[in-house]
């Protein structure tokens, strides 16, 4: 039986269908139903694109503050090594090793998610990680070269 002649439009059935996230894969400064990498940080409101940037923001600071945090460990680490005596350093050595490589993980995990988020192609989002960037740069990056050894993280 073919309905292709009703029209269904008119129909209320007493419910609205909920807003979806919009999913873009070119640039755009549309803000409509943006969600940033997960489905429930869904912006709908004006104030909840600005508290998002902000959050953003805050985001990319916080992985200068990671950085920060690996390259005072890792300073500490070395000092700390060459006080013990010498049969112990091989067992300091192993143990520091060990968490330099879970803050390397850590590193490259918020990395990766701070990429996420920039690929929302939004230029909104993508102007908040940079702004981010500064922000914690000039907080965290004193003691740091402003290039970077990799290209990605």
């Amino acid at each position: 039986m073919d309905h292709s002649h009703m029209d269904h439009s008119s129909m209320d059935m007493g419910h609205a269908m909920p807003a979806r996230c919009s999913m873009n894969m070119l640039f755009t400064w549309n803000t409509q139903n943006l969600c940033i990498v997960f489905r429930w940080w869904h912006i709908q409101t004006t104030a909840g694109l600005i508290f998002s940037l902000i959050g953003v923001v805050a985001l990319a600071a916080f992985y200068e503050a990671i950085r920060a945090g690996s390259r005072k460990y890792e300073k500490w680490a070395a000092k700390r090594t060459e006080e013990v005596p010498r049969r112990n350093q091989a067992e300091i050595t192993k143990r520091t090793h060990v968490i330099k490589a879970l803050m390397y993980a850590i590193q490259n995990f918020y990395a990766f998610m701070l990429m996420l988020v920039f690929m929302t192609y939004n230029g909104w989002v993508m102007i908040a990680i940079g702004v981010g960037s500064f922000v914690g740069y000039l907080v965290f990056g004193a003691d740091t070269s402003a290039t970077k050894d990799t290209a990605c993280h």
